[in-house]
């Protein structure tokens, strides 16, 4: 491929390298000239372009990234349909993906214009999930170059391992005076913590936390896999679980692993079935080790002492949205109520009007939402704007809030949330996050939410329901999460959040105002007639 300067005259049939504006035409890059095209460049002044221009030995972006795509793709990863030298590899069901690392690092090393980046070897992927993107830099590649990358790619280059049901047997271990409703919420913690795994808890027996009573428990299990949450962390190989685990008949394969946290978990097998002495930060939701050992199981991957051994690089595990992260300590427990009001949207569905700065009895929305909010019992109030939004920012003149600009609100509600976050860390008790285009929430409204956040309950995340059944807004969020809200992403707020942790979840009653935004014309013409 030769790339470089050319006389527009001459530039019939090659690939334009750059978007060039030619009157009212737009032309973008990649895009293969024409005669017509060409008339309009030189009409316009240009006189030479900068283009690709292919020999008889180069592929096309589109078919070469077509081609890698095809000769990775299998039965549970798919690829779309290549475009500007992209193609996706998409994972076509639940499971644990693999890469044949030394395939990739061969692949991107035939040539520059090749390229093929993975998620981490053995991450977790949801059905639809982005596992790979293959890249042809240049708008083509030589022949040859591109044969050598197929070539090297093997059935184990890139496969996704299904979550197969399998069924599980729970035991565990009480000492004297160990409360019931740990043992329950130990139960629970495991049960839905396997449950995404597509793994039922079939049978949980308690016993107590003594070699005899748990070798009894093991014999009496009949599930595909073992798992014993003990009341006394596992400190040594030749501890109270792996002992039992032995006297049962079974092996241990290993004892510790180099994951925070998750340190103090064993493995074995006992009758062909893997058993797994769980750490004891198992008993939260958070991301801990036993997470990686359990996915791998569910999919169907043997794991064994060297395999844990491996997980040690990027075995410190960082808090993800789908699990709660509470194991950071603060050196001081922050105690302020944080109130933010979410005003960084564009009104894309208002057509020409502004809906926040539409007015209401004289009083924009927006003003008259943070008025509300700074009436109620929040200790800081936070606005996030877009940036440049100078109208938003005057209506809001005189008002004792913070404004936080957010760079990136393009992304969509998480970038406010992201943004808002940021500005509460380490200094927020709770962040109620309210939306600014809902002219009915009330002072009392707020004050309900901050009233019903007791952690000592688990009620962590508070959520308004209409009678109707409807969760609404606002949401109050303990501060333990933000690190979950930060890493979300999308138009969707924190949906996933909420998903994810369902047992932090408390629902509270309140009317309909909860549920009415005005964020369309006929909203607002609904709205009007029901309060004139």
């Amino acid at each position: 491929m030769k790339f470089g300067t050319i006389a527009t005259s001459n530039a019939h049939g090659v690939i334009l390298a750059h978007s060039l504006r030619a009157g009212d035409l737009h032309l973008k890059k990649g895009q293969v000239l024409d005669g017509a095209q060409i008339a309009a460049l030189e009409q316009a002044g240009i006189f030479e372009i900068n283009a690709a221009i292919l020999s008889a030995t180069d592929i096309g972006e589109d078919i070469a990234a077509q081609k890698i795509g095809e000769a990775l793709q299998n039965a549970n990863i798919g690829c779309t349909k290549p475009v500007a030298g992209r193609v996706n590899l998409l994972a076509g069901c639940d499971g644990v993906v693999t890469f044949d690392i030394d395939q990739i690092n061969a692949m991107n090393n035939i040539d520059e214009s090749i390229t093929i980046a993975t998620l981490p070897n053995h991450s977790r992927v949801a059905k639809g999930a982005l596992v790979a993107t293959i890249k042809i830099i240049p708008y083509a590649v030589d022949k040859n170059d591109l044969n050598n990358a197929i070539s090297v790619i093997s059935d184990s280059a890139a496969q996704l391992f299904a979550f197969k049901p399998k069924s599980v047997d729970l035991i565990l271990t009480k000492t004297a005076g160990f409360k019931d409703s740990v043992l329950a919420k130990g139960e629970k913690i495991i049960a839905s913590r396997v449950a995404p795994l597509n793994m039922s808890l079939n049978h949980c027996e308690t016993v107590l936390h003594a070699e005899d009573a748990i070798k009894a428990g093991i014999k009496n299990c009949r599930s595909d896999i073992i798992l014993l949450l003990g009341a006394s962390a596992t400190s040594d190989r030749r501890d109270v679980i792996p002992g039992a685990i032995e006297r049962a008949g079974g092996q241990i394969l290993r004892y510790g692993m180099p994951v925070d946290p998750g340190n103090l978990l064993v493995l074995g097998h006992i009758d062909g079935r893997p058993v797994v002495g769980l750490p004891g930060c198992a008993r939260a939701p958070a991301l801990n080790g036993v997470d990686w050992v359990l996915e791998r199981l569910a999919a169907g991957i043997d794991v064994q002492s060297n395999d844990i051994a491996a997980m040690g690089v990027g075995g410190l595990l960082k808090e993800i949205p789908n699990r709660i992260q509470p194991r950071a300590k603060r050196a001081k427990v922050p105690t302020l109520n944080y109130g933010v009001m979410l005003a960084a949207g564009a009104s894309r569905r208002m057509g020409d009007q502004d809906k926040l700065l539409r007015e209401i009895d004289g009083v924009p929305l927006l003003r008259r939402s943070v008025e509300t909010m700074l009436a109620a019992g929040f200790d800081k109030c936070v606005v996030t704007l877009r940036t440049g939004a100078d109208a938003h920012r005057a209506a809001l003149a005189g008002l004792d809030v913070e404004i936080q600009d957010v760079m990136d609100a393009e992304q969509g509600m998480s970038a406010s949330i992201r943004a808002a976050v940021g500005c509460a860390n380490g200094k927020a008790k709770t962040i109620t996050f309210a939306l600014a285009d809902m002219p009915d929430i009330r002072v009392d409204h707020f004050n309900a939410l901050l009233s019903a956040h007791d952690p000592n309950q688990d009620r962590l995340i508070i959520c308004p329901k209409t009678s109707a059944g409807t969760r609404g807004n606002p949401v109050l969020f303990d501060a333990r999460f933000s690190e979950n809200l930060k890493d979300i992403s999308g138009d969707k707020g924190a949906r996933d959040v909420l998903r994810a942790v369902p047992e932090f979840i408390h629902e509270i009653d309140m009317d309909d105002a909860v549920a009415i935004d005005l964020d369309t014309p006929e909203a607002w013409k609904i709205w009007e007639s029901k309060n004139n």
